[in-house]
């Protein structure tokens, strides 16, 4: 045995460096039992240690009997009488070791061992000594191996460390999951706490799929994993998961002055919300845009005068669109204060809840609006009650939310609507440095045809200057040009403020944060540590790859190249995508990109036989004619969920119609005539009638020895549309080997309603 504590790190380093390649080891509080002769005989050979300081002990059956203390003494400790009860102590040691990757073949790799030390250095070092000397664990044995952790020891090991663990501690008690996506087979380990080994074992033997840990599974054998595990598939809106939302930056300056609030406007589609941003600008928004919703996020300043004072204010317009979660996501994310728009005549809708949740999750501050106050309702009780049921409480009800009934139309209580804003906005003191590098978050990002790359930022404290060196993500440049949301250039910009930055090498994403560095050494080497960002790939990824329950079925493709005039938007169309059953019919996307359709795009569509969706782009003569040309099959969109029905017909009229079956009749064949077209079966209707255009099934012995439809139908020589009941007629189809007494059952065939 060995007392750690005993000597010094440096002796401690040495001999951990020679222990760590052998497992036969264990702990018993500050004592770490060595029970490997071997092991043994080597560090009592190093001059570093004497071997009165160690008690070798040549069977493991060995009664464990003293350890040396911090003094050099010796304590009884507690007997271990038997090779089982030392095996149950060593089960509870603090040693951790916790798998990281589990592979299909059912090996556990990156073992790594975490000790509990007094000394950080010590244990980071052995740490990354043993990650690499620990041999590989069969899954097979995986139970004798598995170690259990004290609680005590749970703050001794680093959060990231122990990410992977606790996401495959899943609580057993809890079988109800919301799963309305598709989602990878890891992705859908960590949620139900499966490992991806066994979800691929089961796919293969019981869905005859195979599958690697990174394909995308569709909703249906996503339901079917879940319920074969033991869960609960619950279908519910998306709620995006919400994690440290609130934007860290450092200060090295105490300087923090007063800045504008950043009001977010949440909301369900068509509540109102850029009716009420126009009543407050005195602007007329809504009419520029198509199909009457918004569909970007968009800001705005307006300068309000409360208490004498000129107070300016940030508004961000979010569209009110399912598919546009992530816009408001990302409004959610940089906003100071709510407006949470209701329309009175509408009550709590889909994308009202979603904004909730946010309000909720975040900690957010709120002011419930009740718009369409104008009309003759008095549904504000009702409003109140299902708000309440959210834990959304009134200041009328003893909650902290305040809630104001407007009318754009009219204005009423919009300038109560601004006070109040202006009330929350000094209780919450907001402070920023203006005399810091900028830092903030890209909104939203496109490609000029004449200027560039162009981002919509906001920033949130520093001052963004002409020539700063700006960076995001994987991303830098130098600023070139800044403009304001009055499309007028300035030389700079301060906190709280929206503006427009050309300067970036390519388009930033969307809801990435930025920053300036003093100098383009610190802006790479900032750029470096982004250097795997993915982007739209994700999304791309999850409709490429998907994997549904008719995985072994030939499905037919639906070829697409998408174009939008921003990121978000693109953004938008592919997560609407991603939502469509492609049970039937699967999305291939060739290429998702923004801008105009260039010549680029119709040389892909050509060589792929892909079609071109567009969304509020537009499109030159000159490629318009090429288009033509090559006849390619191109479509044009302003509105998103115009896009997402061509979209659904498209993949409609790919799927081959399916029918029912109706029975109309009987007949029963008497004779059987040899004609020069062909045989023609004599036949009694006994029941119901035959048409000239009926499905037949013949029955001979009751087996059916054919199945097709009637070519024609004769009664008297003449033919017939139909002949009813106890008559007889003569009916030919490309059936050739007609007997006596056959029996015949004629069917309508009802086409179903196609479905994805």
């Amino acid at each position: 045995m060995f007392y750690k504590s005993y000597y010094s790190s440096q002796l401690r380093f040495e001999v951990f460096n020679i222990i760590t390649s052998f497992v036969n080891l264990s702990y018993y509080d500050d004592v770490l039992v060595l029970k490997n002769p071997k092991l043994l005989n080597i560090i009592s050979s190093r001059s570093f240690v004497t071997p009165s300081k160690i008690n070798i002990s040549t069977s493991l059956k060995e009664n464990v009997s003293s350890v040396i203390n911090s003094s050099g003494k010796f304590e009884k400790k507690q007997r271990v009488s038997s090779y089982e009860q030392d095996s149950i102590k060593s089960k509870k040691s603090k040693v951790k070791l916790i798998k990281s990757k589990r592979k299909a073949s059912d090996e556990i790799e990156d073992v790594k061992l975490f000790v509990n030390t007094s000394e950080d250095v010590f244990s980071q070092d052995l740490l990354n000594r043993s990650s690499t000397k620990l041999p590989k664990i069969n899954t097979k044995n995986r139970k004798k191996h598995k170690l259990k952790v004290d609680a005590s020891d749970s703050a001794n090991i680093s959060p990231a460390s122990f990410q992977s663990q606790q996401d495959i501690n899943f609580s057993q008690s809890d079988k109800n999951i919301i799963l309305n996506k598709p989602l990878s087979i890891q992705d859908l380990s960590l949620q139900i706490g499966v490992p991806e080994a066994e979800i691929i074992t089961y796919l293969f033997l019981n869905k005859s799929i195979a599958a690697t840990i990174n394909e995308v599974l569709d909703v249906s054998i996503i339901r079917c994993i879940a319920v074969n595990y033991g869960f609960n598939l619950i279908e519910s809106t998306s709620i995006q998961e919400i994690g440290n939302h609130k934007l860290q930056y450092i200060n090295s300056s105490a300087i923090g002055i007063k800045r504008s609030p950043v009001i977010t406007i949440l909301g369900h589609v068509d509540h109102g919300k850029t009716t009420l941003l126009d009543s407050i600008l005195k602007t007329n928004l809504v009419s520029k845009e198509s199909g009457g919703i918004t569909q970007s996020i968009s800001g705005y300043e307006v300068v309000w005068n409360y208490n004498l004072q000129k107070t300016k204010l940030i508004f961000l317009d979010t569209p009110g669109h399912e598919s546009f979660s992530k816009m408001r996501f990302r409004g959610a994310k940089v906003t100071d204060i709510i407006l949470l728009v209701i329309a009175v005549d509408d009550g709590l809708k889909p994308q009202t809840i979603e904004a909730i949740n946010y309000i909720k999750d975040m900690s957010l501050c709120c002011i419930i609006v009740i718009t369409k106050s104008d009309k003759s309702l008095n549904n504000i009780s009702k409003i109140k009650q299902n708000l309440a049921s959210y834990n959304i409480l009134c200041e009328e009800l003893g909650g902290d939310f305040p809630l104001i009934e407007v009318s754009a139309i009219n204005g009423k209580n919009i300038d109560l609507l601004l006070s109040k804003i202006c009330i929350l906005s000094n209780t919450k003191n907001l402070v920023a440095n203006p005399h810091d590098l900028a830092v903030g978050t890209i909104l939203e990002s496109y490609v000029d045809k004449k200027q560039g790359c162009i981002a919509n930022v906001l920033i949130q404290n520093g001052t963004l200057k002409l020539g700063d060196i700006i960076a995001s993500e994987n991303l830098y440049g130098k600023v070139k040009s800044i403009t304001n949301t009055s499309k007028i250039k300035i030389k700079s910009s301060g906190p709280s403020s929206i503006v427009q930055v050309l300067g970036f090498t390519s388009v930033p994403y969307a809801g990435s944060v930025f920053c300036v560095f003093h100098d383009e050494k610190n802006a790479k080497e900032y750029c470096l540590k982004h250097s795997d960002v993915k982007q739209l790939d994700i999304s791309l990824k999850s409709l490429n790859t998907r994997i549904s329950l008719d995985n072994g079925v030939e499905i037919k493709q639906l070829k697409l190249i998408l174009k939008a005039h921003t990121q978000g938007a693109l953004e938008a169309i592919l997560d609407l995508l991603s939502n469509v059953s492609q049970s039937k019919v699967q999305i291939n996307i060739v290429s998702a990109s923004f801008g105009n359709i260039s010549n680029t795009d119709i040389e892909l569509a050509v060589a792929t036989g892909s079609s071109i969706v567009a969304f509020n782009v537009n499109i030159s003569s000159n490629i318009n004619s090429v288009l033509k040309k090559y006849q390619v099959n191109y479509k044009v969109f302003n509105v998103i969920y115009d896009l997402l029905e061509y979209v659904k017909s498209i993949m409609l009229n790919l799927i081959e119609p399916a029918y029912n079956k109706v029975l109309i009749g009987n007949a029963i064949v008497q004779t059987v005539f040899n004609m020069n077209k062909g045989y023609i079966a004599g036949c009694l209707v006994n029941e119901g009638k035959l048409n000239n255009k009926s499905y037949i099934h013949v029955y001979r012995n009751n087996s059916m020895v054919y199945q097709g439809f009637i070519i024609s139908l004769k009664r008297m020589k003449n033919d017939v549309e139909e002949v009813i009941a106890t008559n007889e007629c003569g009916l030919m189809s490309d059936f050739m080997l007609w007997q006596a007494s056959d029996v015949i059952q004629a069917y309508d065939l009802v086409p179903q309603e196609k479905t994805l």
